[in-house]
């Protein structure tokens, strides 16, 4: 018995038309009756009745459907699972983040997958949230972590929520120490570093601000978080940042927390709804959901 004498012997059961199955497998009508003939010579029994050109199954027919079925299922299960293994050796993942969380969480991730999988190519975009939902839609992106809510809440997107994240104050170590929690009002008479329009800090930090009653005040503006951070070393200014890239900003830089309530982000890890991502997408995203 060969697999695909079974293959055929299932699309004759189902279209019960021999040339129509013949078409739906992609083999010549004649190619197909042969192999259903030896199949049955093979087992001993007929499997179809073929009165007047009516295919039906036989008692010995009915009984192999649903083995034969069974076995296309068992087999088409081993292949996929042999691919995504395979995938698990080579290929890549495209990965759409935020400029501080490439700075704060990616890095001890990456590694992590990386020692794990030293085939997989890792592709990483920076850009705000409204640019990685734009490269996910059009399928230029497997996964991205986006901060919630997004600025245009889309129905073709899943998100899952990682982690909400303490935004802190930063500020030169050089400079005077404020000696306690900074509140919103007090950035009011400070001068900020601000990232560059599209950078969801700055919306956050602009938009709290605005709360307080008052518009900021900027020195510098339009950076992405490295050139932030040094502008803020060089004492241009204070910035409000994640927490997990003050964490990592070095001892020339001092980090206050802000009074409460303070400031939180969300952050969450996104893909398309109509499409799984590929099998090392979903073993970087089952990773990043276990970091936090």
């Amino acid at each position: 018995m060969q697999f695909q004498q079974l293959l055929y012997f299932v699309a004759v059961a189902e279209t019960r038309h021999f040339t129509r199955a013949a078409e739906q497998v992609h083999v010549s009508q004649p190619s197909l009756s042969q192999q259903i003939r030896a199949l049955e010579q093979e087992l001993g029994a007929e499997l179809f009745s073929r009165a007047r050109g009516n295919i039906a199954l036989t008692e010995a027919g009915e009984a192999l459907l649903p083995l034969a079925r069974r076995i296309l299922a068992d087999a088409d299960t081993a292949r996929h699972e042999v691919q995504e293994l395979a995938q698990l050796r080579r290929g890549r993942v495209r990965l759409g983040a935020t400029p501080s969380l490439c700075t704060g969480l990616l890095p001890d991730v990456l590694r992590a997958f990386h020692d794990l999988h030293p085939g997989i190519r890792l592709l990483i975009e920076e850009g705000g949230s409204h640019d990685l939902v734009r490269e996910l839609a059009r399928g230029a992106l497997d996964l991205a972590l986006v901060v919630l809510p997004l600025p245009t809440p889309s129905p073709a997107l899943t998100t899952v929520e990682l982690l909400r994240e303490d935004l802190v104050v930063v500020s030169s170590a050089a400079g005077p120490a404020p000696g306690r929690p900074v509140r919103i009002s007090d950035l009011r008479d400070q001068p900020l570093v601000m990232f560059r329009h599209g950078y969801d800090l700055r919306e956050l930090t602009v938009a709290a601000c605005r709360a307080e009653g008052f518009e900021p005040s900027f020195t510098v503006e339009g950076g992405e978080m490295d050139a932030v951070l040094g502008f803020v070393r060089a004492g241009l200014g204070v910035a409000v940042v994640p927490a997990m890239v003050a964490a990592r900003a070095g001892r020339d830089l001092r980090v206050t927390a802000l009074a409460r309530p303070g400031l939180r982000r969300t952050i969450a890890l996104a893909h398309r709804s109509d499409v799984a991502p590929p099998r090392a997408a979903r073993e970087l995203q089952r990773m990043l959901l276990h970091s936090t």
